[in-house]
């Protein structure tokens, strides 16, 4: 595990005029940001002064930021924090940001690629693999179910029943 930046969460405009905005949430609600005291958004820190759940996410308020001026200025930034701020997992639980980048090998031992994203279309994860580009082309992606991935230290092994 490294202790690469996770975002949380990402300003999407202001609310009010006193320096309030609004977040897209990328984790479980407006009160898990409660658990971090600040956030590096794009190289500065905020410090968090106060989150509420809001239309289509939340309104946060930032020591730093005191008008609406300064926090449409900050529209469209990603807050994050280290890896290492975010709380232990339980047995099977997982971070997005420690499965994608991992490299693939199918159950049969053959090199797949990388993990690229995990979706979820209602039905549980998916994880989207990119293979290795061939002849100077872009490599060809393909989907599995997390149910057929077993996850290493430095890797994740798929079925082959679910490679193409």
């Amino acid at each position: 595990m490294t202790d690469k930046p996770v975002t949380l969460a990402a300003i999407v405009g202001a609310h009010g005029v006193a320096g309030d905005v609004r977040l897209k949430l990328f984790g479980e609600g407006a009160e898990s940001l409660k658990n971090y005291k600040s956030f590096d958004a794009a190289g500065r820190i905020l410090t968090l002064k106060s989150v509420r759940p809001g239309p289509n996410g939340a309104v946060a308020r930032f020591a730093e930021v005191g008008d609406r001026g300064a926090a449409e200025a900050l529209r469209g930034t990603a807050l994050t924090v280290p890896r290492s701020a975010l709380p232990p997992l339980g047995e099977g639980e997982y971070y997005h940001a420690d499965i994608i980048g991992l490299s693939c090998l199918s159950s049969a031992g053959e090199a797949l690629g990388e993990i690229i994203a995990i979706e979820n279309f209602g039905a549980g994860d998916i994880i989207e693999v990119e293979r290795p580009p061939a002849e100077d082309k872009k490599g060809k992606r393909f989907m599995a179910p997390m149910h057929a991935v077993t996850l290493e230290a430095d890797r994740a092994i798929i079925d082959a029943a679910f490679v193409e």
